[in-house]
């Protein structure tokens, strides 16, 4: 696998989405918890993406249940959550894991690219980010603790 281009994945109603859909645009790939002390950033993961869309950006959200197990529900529970809690609506995609033997192929990929701290690759929480620029390189990884303002300058950097 050469970019993130390359991966296809589940969106919360099963369906396959391929990632080359988002040729061209800034994407922001956040794994994400419906019962996470982070899960507020939902909040501004939109304002940014009610701001940025029409420039081009993408924001992905990747529930995951690895994490002091904060997203029990099912793909049509964290979906529901997410829109009467946060008005989510940048694309939601299926439950999957991040670490471990059975990660999606997508984070081993993400993982490998921009390692964390001291060259970890493994995600440590929920709502690590990943920042790709509009050809489809991993440009930034940023920490749970990095909130949606936060990261603002450098998503608009690349738009």
């Amino acid at each position: 696998m050469t970019s993130v281009y390359d991966f296809s994945m589940p969106r919360l109603n099963g369906k396959e989405q391929s990632l080359a859909d988002y040729k061209g645009q800034v994407v922001l790939v956040v794994n994400t918890a419906s019962k996470c002390g982070f899960t507020p950033q939902f909040e501004g993961l939109e304002v940014l993406y009610k701001d940025l869309k029409d420039k081009g950006l993408a924001i992905l959200g990747f529930p995951c249940n690895q994490f002091g197990k904060q997203d029990p529900g099912s793909n049509d529970e964290i979906g529901e959550f997410c829109q009467i809690n946060y008005g989510v609506s940048f694309p939601m995609f299926a439950k999957i894991d991040v670490n471990g033997a059975n990660a999606a192929p997508l984070y081993q990929y993400l993982k490998a690219e921009k390692p964390g701290v001291l060259g970890s690759e493994g995600i440590k929480w929920n709502f690590t980010k990943f920042l790709i620029d509009r050809d489809g390189n991993v440009v930034k990884r940023f920490a749970p603790t990095d909130k949606p303002e936060a990261i603002r300058k450098h998503i608009e950097a690349l738009l």
